[in-house]
């Protein structure tokens, strides 16, 4: 917004003086105009005085006819007594010029006979006054009419891209999810309109995952109610006690991991909201990871998997501590799960990122399954012994603390090990 504030000031601002600039010249021509207008008269009248002076008085009518209508211009002879001025005006009478009066009609000049003192000569100057008016209005109008452009010209731009954000949202709420604002070359509100991309992008991948969840969780929901209503016949048919408390185990058992499928379902519908309420401080990576290690240390020994953490000099960045070790513990045990004998941390900083791969030596991935295992509910058949009590959320969760991070996450064949390399990079500076 403070572009657009700026923009709007400096667009008025440069409007009214460029405009103010060109009115004033035009101004300025037409004073040069009218001045040069009482010039000549001036002078006309200082001729026709001389030519009057040199003539005898009983000529005087005739030779003021005569040049009247040799230079068509009607100025008259008028007697000195019948002119009422200030006494401190008659001096200008006689000078260069003569004296100039204007009334609410007529502008004209007064030039005493230097032979004749007793006569004036009356000379009418074109009256420029209705002229002058004419001219400010027309300039004023031009003012206005070029400040109005000039705006006109600066909100183009902004109702435009309001225009097309509007039709953006509205293709969104007729259910065109993937509808996005395309950037334009000029614009004032560039950082709405990110903001509005960012969010059509956040309720899309909402309404995703939503749809991915109530599919996913309908789909497991099958196996184990299928298997309640099993138990529950076979315990209602079963005479011997000893069968039922081995019905209603399995029972239980089925109920328990229903309820570890729906917590973990819908803690997962419950990150976007808790993904706004994160909170950066600064942290050590060298002892995030290092205690990484150590708590997942029986782990590794359960699964007769080495862990080996590079030791490297990492400057301390600014991360949600909580679901950055989250998201490193998740693939850290997706690591430890399909390793065979090794578990291989490397940290690398530069000046932007700092960067954790995690290399394990099990048997890695297909490259057509390397995307999918980010996605939320995939599990992939590789070995059905080791899914038992997960749900694919684990790396789908990472995914999502890495964008609240503004970070990114990639898996690849290692070129360390033999088996899979998952790579966390967090920016250094936001």
């Amino acid at each position: 917004m403070k572009r657009l504030y700026i923009s709007i000031i400096f667009s008025v601002l440069s409007a009214l003086f460029l405009i103010n600039l060109g009115v004033d010249r035009l101004a300025s021509s037409e004073s040069t105009d009218d001045n040069s207008e009482l010039s000549f008269h001036r002078t006309l009248v200082d001729g026709f005085e001389q030519q009057l002076s040199q003539t005898s008085e009983d000529k005087l009518e005739n030779k003021a006819q005569e040049l009247q209508w040799q230079f068509d211009i009607p100025f008259k002879l008028v007697p000195l007594e019948s002119l009422a001025l200030p006494e401190s005006l008659f001096p200008q009478l006689t000078k260069t010029g003569g004296l100039a009066l204007d009334s609410e009609s007529i502008t004209y000049l007064l030039r005493q006979l230097s032979t004749h003192p007793e006569w004036l000569i009356q000379l009418p100057v074109p009256n420029t006054k209705q002229d002058i008016e004419r001219i400010d209005l027309v300039l004023t109008t031009l003012l206005y009419l070029g400040v109005c452009f000039v705006i006109l010209l600066w909100l183009f731009p902004l109702t435009r891209r309001l225009y097309l954000l509007t039709q953006t949202a509205a293709k969104i709420g007729d259910g065109n999810l993937g509808a996005r604002l395309t950037g334009g070359r000029f614009s004032y509100i560039r950082p709405l309109e990110k903001s509005f991309n960012r969010m059509a992008t956040q309720i899309e991948t909402l309404v995703a995952d939503n749809k991915i969840l109530a599919r996913s969780l309908s789909h497991d929901m099958r196996t184990p109610l299928a298997c309640l209503r099993f138990g529950v016949e076979a315990a209602l048919d079963a005479k011997q006690v000893e069968k039922k408390d081995m019905y209603i185990n399995r029972m239980d058992a089925e109920i328990s991991r229903m309820e570890e499928m729906t917590s973990a379902f819908l803690e997962y519908a419950a990150l976007e909201r808790k993904g706004l309420h994160i909170s950066k401080i600064e942290v050590d990576f060298g002892e995030l990871l290092s205690k990484l290690v150590n708590d997942f240390s029986s782990l590794a020994e359960q699964y007769n998997v080495r862990v080996q953490l590079e030791e490297q000099d990492v400057a301390k960045i600014l991360v949600d501590p909580h679901w950055c070790y989250l998201a490193m513990q998740n693939i850290l045990v997706n690591a430890l799960r399909f390793a065979e004998t090794r578990v291989v941390i490397n940290c690398k900083m530069t000046d932007k990122w700092v960067s954790i791969s995690i290399d394990d030596d099990g048997p890695g991935l297909a490259d057509t399954d390397v995307d999918k295992i980010f996605r939320p509910f995939v599990k992939l058949d590789t070995d059905s012994n080791r899914e038992e009590g997960h749900f694919g959320l684990g790396l789908a969760t990472t995914v999502k603390v890495m964008e609240w991070h503004k970070g990114e996450i990639r898996a690849r064949a290692s070129t360390i090990l033999s088996g899979l390399s998952c790579q966390l990079r967090f920016p250094r500076v936001e």
